[in-house]
C-alpha cells in the first residue's frame, strides 16, 4: 500500500513537472475547460434552449462529438494487437500511449453524453439496485456497459503493467494479457453497439441501413491512426521518447486500408439511395442536395467527401504515403472529414426532415461549442498527463527507491 500511495505521488509530481511550453500548454487547456465549464452551468440553469436543438431535432453537436469519440477510442486496439498478439517490439513501446488515447477519449464521449442530458442529476435512475438499468432489453444500456467496462479495461492493463515497471518488477503476461485479449474484442463492440443504438430508432429511416456498424468502425480504423499517427510524431518532438518510424509506416497503411473501404461504403450508401428513393432518401437527399431551399449542411458534407477522397488518394500512392508532410495532411484531412461525416453529417440529417416531412434546421450555438471544446481540452489534458507519467516510466526517469536495509551492529563483534 505504501508503494502505491508512493507510485499516485510521484507521478502527481511528474505531472506538475515540465518546462514552460508544457505549463503554457496545460494552463491553456484548463482555461479552455473553465469557461466551457461556466457555459455549462449556464445551460444547467437555463435548460437545452440555450443550444440549437429542439423537439424535432433533440440530438445535436454533443452526440455527434461522441459518435466520433467512441471510434478514436475504439482505434486503440490497432496498436494493442501488433504488440500484444504479434508481439510487434516497436509497437509495444508506444502502445501504453495508444490506451492512454483510448481512455481520453471513451472519458469525453461520456462527458458529452452527460451534457446532452437536460437533467444529469436524473442520471442516479440507471444505477442498478437503486433505480431501473433495464439490462439487457436497453440499448442504451449496453451501452453504458460495454463504454464503461472499455474504460475500465484500458485503465487497469496501463496501471498494472507501469506500476509493475515503476517497482523494478516486470509484469506477469499471465495476469494482464486475458484482459488484453478481452479489450481486443471489446473495442469492436463498442462500436458496433453505438451504431445498433442509432439504427435501433425506428422513427429515423436514415439511420435504418445494415452498414451503420461496418461503417462506423471502418471510420474509426481511418481516424483513429490519424490522430494515433499525429500525436506520437509530436511526442517524438517534444520528448526524449522513442518513436519508430515502423510504427507510424504500420498505422498508415491500416489508415489507407480503412480510408479505402469507408468511402467505398459511402459511395455505396449514395448509389443505392438516390437510385432507389425511398423513405431513407429523403434525409440524405437534404444532406448533400438541400431540400425546399434548406442546405444548413450542404457544403460541409461535400467539403468533407473531398477531404476523405483526397486523403484516401495520398495514402494510396506508396511514395506519397511515406514523405511525412503529405502523410501528416492525409491525416488532418481525414481526421476532419471524418469528424463532419460520421459527427454532423450522420447525427442532425437523422432528424430532417421529422417523420411528418417538416424541416427544422440546426446549427449549434456559442454555448455549445464553448462546451464541446471544454470537454476536448479535458480530453487533451487527461492525455498529457498519463503520457507524462507513462514515458517517465518507461524511460527510467519514476523509479520506486531501494528498499533500506538497516544494518544491525554487533557491539561485541
Amino acid at each position: 500500500m505504501q508503494s502505491l500511495f508512493r507510485f499516485l505521488l510521484d507521478g502527481a509530481r511528474e505531472a506538475l513537472r515540465g518546462g514552460s511550453m508544457y505549463r503554457l500548454w496545460c494552463i491553456g487547456l484548463l482555461v479552455v475547460a473553465a469557461f466551457g465549464t461556466l457555459q455549462y452551468i449556464e445551460q444547467l440553469r437555463h435548460g437545452l434552449m440555450v443550444t440549437g436543438m429542439s423537439d424535432q431535432v433533440s440530438w445535436g453537436f454533443y452526440i455527434a462529438n461522441f459518435a466520433f469519440l467512441v471510434g478514436i477510442a475504439a482505434a486503440a486496439v490497432l496498436l494493442v494487437i501488433p504488440a500484444y498478439a504479434f508481439h510487434r517490439s516497436d509497437v509495444k513501446e508506444v502502445v501504453l500511449l495508444g490506451e492512454g488515447m483510448a481512455v481520453a477519449a471513451v472519458t469525453m464521449a461520456i462527458l458529452f453524453v452527460i451534457v446532452d442530458l437536460g437533467r444529469p442529476d436524473r442520471l442516479w435512475h440507471m444505477i442498478p439496485y437503486i433505480g431501473r438499468f433495464n439490462f439487457p432489453g436497453s440499448l442504451l444500456a449496453w451501452d453504458v456497459v460495454v463504454l464503461n467496462v472499455y474504460l475500465l479495461l484500458n485503465l487497469c492493463i496501463p496501471f498494472y503493467i507501469l506500476y509493475s515497471r515503476y517497482r523494478g518488477h516486470a509484469p506477469s503476461t499471465r495476469a494482464y494479457f486475458p484482459f488484453v485479449v478481452l479489450a481486443m474484442f471489446w473495442a469492436i463492440s463498442i462500436h458496433a453497439v453505438t451504431a445498433f443504438l442509432f439504427s435501433a430508432n425506428s422513427g429515423r429511416p436514415f439511420w435504418h441501413t445494415s452498414l451503420l456498424a461496418p461503417r462506423f468502425i471502418a471510420s474509426a480504423f481511418a481516424s483513429g491512426p490519424a490522430l494515433i499517427i499525429l500525436t506520437l510524431q509530436v511526442l517524438r518532438r517534444v520528448t526524449a521518447y522513442p518513436v519508430k518510424q515502423s510504427v507510424i509506416d504500420m498505422l498508415a497503411v491500416i489508415m489507407m486500408i480503412a480510408m479505402q473501404i469507408n468511402v467505398f461504403f459511402v459511395i455505396a450508401e449514395l448509389f443505392t439511395d438516390f437510385y432507389n428513393e425511398g423513405a431513407h432518401a429523403a434525409s440524405i437527399h437534404y444532406l448533400f442536395l438541400g431540400m425546399h431551399g434548406f442546405d444548413a449542411l450542404r457544403n460541409w458534407i461535400w467539403i468533407a467527401l473531398l477531404m476523405n477522397l483526397v486523403a484516401m488518394v495520398i495514402l494510396t500512392v506508396n511514395p506519397w504515403r511515406r514523405e511525412m508532410r503529405l502523410l501528416n495532411l492525409a491525416c488532418v484531412l481525414g481526421f476532419v472529414g471524418i469528424w463532419i461525416e460520421k459527427g454532423m453529417g450522420l447525427v442532425i440529417p437523422g432528424y430532417i426532415p421529422t417523420p411528418l416531412g417538416e424541416i427544422f434546421e440546426y446549427f449549434p450555438t456559442g454555448t455549445e461549442f464553448a462546451i464541446a471544446l471544454a470537454i476536448w481540452a479535458i480530453g487533451l489534458l487527461m492525455f498529457t498527463v498519463m503520457a507524462k507519467v507513462a514515458i517517465a516510466v518507461e524511460t527510467g526517469r519514476m523509479r520506486a527507491p531501494p528498499p533500506s536495509h538497516d544494518l544491525a551492529v554487533n557491539p561485541e563483534g
